[in-house]
């Protein structure tokens, strides 16, 4: 029986780094800032630009940025043109959106992957996970830790479904559940609804489940988070969680990110313990 406990308390602290609770601390988005739609014109050589297509044809594409500046570029020249939705800063720079916006260092934003896309990512080196789109409102996803110290027959897995119930240009809510499936037919989980609020520069999330047990336990978490992109390929993020009898842990850190690349590096401290300590929190995702 201890052994099992100890398998359950690690699923919740599992969650609580999946769906937790507390205080964000988060500038709330400037009024100043405009979610705009332009052409991100990429070249063979590397260079990238953001603007409004002037003029195009098979031959060349003529592109003006938001500084004003017309450039001229050779179709063969081109390694793509797309179209990305991001935010203008307060100085007119735009800033390109966080490629893994559907989560916050752990906890699930209301946020929701389109269907067809999928990310591949590493909680704390050792805990890989996927996630793919079914639809535009529903995905699944799954892991399993790289080392457990147990049979690879004992090996403890947890499944992530989530579905999108509401979606607006300010606010987006789901609801899901993180399972954990245990040795012995041992596990529990959290089910849980979040809502997040505000634009790709800056949000918050506020989110509450329960968290449950095969042996029928319960017990209620709560998850308070924010972002804020403060760069072209920075944000600072806080997730924060609280559970029962005020425990918890709060978190801050920052996120750096590419086109499909995000890498997280925070601190976290529990709430509610004797004695204070803080782990670092190291995460990797690419979305395909």
């Amino acid at each position: 029986m201890m052994a099992s406990n100890k398998a359950w308390i690690i699923g919740i602290v599992a969650f609580a780094l999946l769906a937790g609770d507390a205080r964000a601390a988060v500038e709330v988005p400037s009024a100043r800032e405009q979610q705009v739609t332009l052409y991100e014109l990429v070249l063979r050589d590397g260079s990238r630009l953001y603007g409004t297509i002037e003029r195009q044809d098979g031959e060349e594409v003529v592109v003006r940025t938001q500084a004003g500046a017309v450039i001229t570029a050779k179709r063969i020249e081109i390694e793509t043109l797309k179209e990305v939705t991001g935010s203008l800063s307060g100085k007119g720079e735009f800033m390109p959106p966080d490629p893994n916006a559907t989560r916050l260092f752990f906890a699930p934003t209301g946020r929701s992957l389109s269907r067809g896309q999928t990310y591949l990512g590493v909680y704390e080196f050792f805990m890989p996970f996927v996630q793919v789109g079914v639809t535009d409102h529903f995905s699944i996803g799954g892991g399993t830790p790289l080392v457990f110290g147990i049979d690879d027959g004992d090996r403890p897995f947890w499944i992530t479904p989530k579905l999108q119930v509401l979606n607006t240009s300010t606010t987006q809510v789901s609801v899901g559940a993180f399972h954990i499936f245990g040795p012995g037919g041992d596990g529990g989980g959290v089910a849980y609804a979040v809502t997040t609020s505000g634009n790709a520069s800056g949000s918050f999330t506020f989110g509450g489940g329960v968290a449950y047990g095969t042996e029928g336990s319960r017990s209620g978490v709560v998850m308070v988070g924010g972002e804020r992109q403060v760069r072209r390929n920075l944000k600072l993020i806080t997730e924060n969680y609280v559970w029962k009898e005020g425990h918890g842990v709060a978190s801050a850190g920052v996120r750096f990110f590419g086109e499909r690349l995000s890498a997280d590096l925070a601190l976290a401290i529990p709430i509610g313990v004797e004695e204070i300590f803080v782990f670092p929190v190291v995460n990797f995702v690419y979305v395909f």
